[in-house]
């Protein structure tokens, strides 16, 4: 048995709700909680490294724009799919098995993306950077997909309030990918950002495969069919495509349309980005604080957020319709509060399913969590997908203006029938 790990958690026990304080984490949790930290920021900035010199690099070699766009596209379509089978497999394959497994697959991957300058330009570069970057996409999704299910595990009774947390990592990989690979790319060139990213990753094998402890389970009989025909859980799945959706199509539309209206430079646009992931980062550990000790918010946390993300979004521009004329501020402003009604809306969105599933007669065990995971997971790689495509397209036929109300109309959706949702439970849970 592991020194570093109390005994090994089973899923014949059941988590217990008790109003009591929450007892002091114990060493198990406590490296179990460094541990998936490390994995969220290291994968976090391995996606986002590319987005400052990788297309360029791609120019080069005799990739179109839609050749970089569909690179791009296939990260999220293999990591929906590899979410959806690696959740549903997670106790077959064992969650730390699965997540060491992810994180030794990116790694290779991150450091075989930085070798691809050397070969051929033309066909035989586009398809290594196809095939490259969907292998990394299925090993982003173990990693990933393993990590929320034995968070969910080890904290049973604060899911929310340690997601939390460890959305402050997320977001500062999110935040340092660009300007880290950016200033290696111009100081050393192609290769080094990838190398440098591939080691870390591949020195978190070993340090994961000592720290994370080992959960037995037995494989459930559920699917995600089951899961589905809930229609709480449905609505909550679209929330998660909205959220995904949304940042997906700032990614590829905030930058150009910043530098047109204001005359800004590349730099300039990354401290506005800014504006949207700390406050994200900075409010999601406090509302996942709150939403775990008052699960009842939940449900006003996520219809608040969604129609906050509307208002952001349609004042983002603003929406031609409103006569305000644009606003190198307004749209900073309107970035923050975009981050904080994001990070209202999806933070009790995993513990949400978790609490639905178990509702509709899910074991108590890592398999659903897995599933919920994986599903999570899922909806959220096609929110990435969606995001970029269709709002890259709406943008080029319309304007950033009129796209980006569009976006917060789909986040205002989800909000009003999420709310006609909980209003119509409400009766039935009062007889």
């Amino acid at each position: 048995m592991d020194p570093l790990v109390d005994p090994q958690p089973t899923d014949n026990s059941t988590p217990a709700e008790s109003t009591d304080p929450p007892p002091r984490m114990t060493r198990r949790q406590i490296l179990t909680l460094i541990s998936i930290a490390s994995v969220n920021f290291s994968s976090m900035i391995c996606y986002s490294i590319l987005g400052p010199f990788f297309p360029n690099e791609a120019v080069k070699k005799g990739a179109s724009q839609t050749v970089i766009g569909l690179i791009f596209g296939c990260y999220a379509v293999c990591n929906l799919i590899g979410s959806l089978i690696l959740g549903k497999y997670i106790v077959q394959i064992g969650a730390k098995f699965m997540l060491v497994m992810g994180l030794f697959v990116s790694s290779g991957c991150t450091i075989t993306f930085g070798l691809l300058n050397r070969v051929p330009a033309g066909s035989t570069f586009i398809t290594l950077c196809f095939v490259v970057r969907s292998i990394d996409a299925v090993g982003f999704a173990a990693a990933m997909t393993s990590s929320f299910a034995m968070t969910a595990k080890i904290f049973p009774n604060n899911v929310a309030t340690v997601l939390g947390s460890l959305e402050i990592f997320t977001g500062l990989g999110l935040i340092l990918g660009p300007p880290v690979g950016g200033w290696f790319y111009q100081s050393f060139g192609y290769e080094v950002p990838f190398m440098l990213l591939g080691c870390f990753l591949l020195i978190m094998v070993p340090f994961n495969i000592y720290v994370l402890p080992s959960i037995e389970a037995d494989p459930s009989k559920d699917s995600f069919f089951r899961l589905l025909t809930k229609v709480k859980i449905v609505l909550t799945c679209y929330v998660i495509f909205t959220l995904s959706a949304g940042l997906g199509f700032l990614d590829a539309t905030l930058s150009l349309y910043a530098m047109e209206t204001f005359g800004i430079s590349t730099g300039q646009v990354g401290l506005i980005m800014l504006g949207l992931s700390l406050p994200y980062c900075l409010a999601s550990p406090l509302i996942g604080y709150f939403t775990d000790k008052y699960p009842a918010t939940r449900s006003r946390f996520m219809v608040i957020g969604g129609a906050t993300t509307a208002a952001g979004f349609c004042l983002l521009g603003p929406v031609p319709f409103l006569h305000i004329p644009s606003q190198l501020w307004l749209l900073i402003l309107m970035l923050g509060v975009i981050g904080l009604s994001l990070g209202m809306t999806a933070i009790p969105t995993f513990p949400e399913i978790i609490t639905c599933a178990y509702e509709q007669g899910y074991e108590e065990g890592l398999s659903t969590l897995g599933m919920v995971s994986g599903l999570f997971g899922a909806f959220w790689s096609m929110g990435m997908f969606y995001g970029p495509v269709v709002g890259g397209v709406l943008t080029q036929h319309l304007n950033f203006k009129w796209a980006a109300m569009i976006q917060g109309c789909l986040a205002f959706l989800g909000a009003i029938l999420l709310a006609l949702c909980y209003l119509c439970e409400r009766p039935q849970a009062q007889r």
